[in-house]
């Protein structure tokens, strides 16, 4: 975990899908437990089953026993709607937008890709062009959402001018 922000580095992800004598079990390595995703990112178990119940979120894959297991991108998709959350105050519902929108999608596509094995070093430059087109056009969103946000803070801030205006002069 990256010290200060409680955010996850998705190069810190453990390969756990070994058993003791160090070979694969059923498709886990490099992936978490839900257990250790909510360790990682502060957040409960049932907080995450809840997200994934809502569409929020989805493992990527399981165990044979049916255990939850997140990759590096989830970790992340899990943070990011942390912070969705608890810095911006978004519902679940404004949070499925954000995480609906291309731009978002294509970001995830592309970390997953560019942190794939044997990807050359043209490849990477192509998803890095991706990713800056991808994460400005989500600026250029965010700025314009903020912007009507701070609209509508100054509308309601004038409405309380007037009101108390009004009780003033009964």
């Amino acid at each position: 975990m990256s010290a200060g922000n409680g955010s996850v580095d998705v190069g810190e992800v453990a390969d756990v899908g070994r058993d003791s004598g160090g070979e694969r079990t059923d498709g886990a390595a490099g992936m978490l437990r839900i257990g250790e995703v909510a360790k990682r990112t502060g957040l409960t178990t049932r907080t995450l089953r809840y997200w994934e119940e809502q569409g929020l979120l989805s493992p990527s894959d399981h165990r044979l026993s049916g255990e939850r297991l997140y990759t590096p991108v989830d970790v992340a998709r899990v943070t990011r709607i942390r912070d969705l959350q608890e810095l911006l105050g978004f519902s679940l519902a404004e949070v499925r937008v954000v995480l609906d929108t291309d731009d978002v999608a294509v970001l995830d596509r592309v970390r997953s890709e560019f942190h794939g094995a044997d990807v050359s070093r043209d490849r990477r430059r192509q998803l890095l062009d991706e990713a800056i087109e991808a994460n400005d056009q989500l600026l250029q969103r965010l700025d314009d959402t903020l912007a009507r946000i701070h609209a509508f803070r100054d509308e309601r801030a004038d409405k309380a001018v007037t009101l108390r205006k009004r009780r003033g002069d009964l």
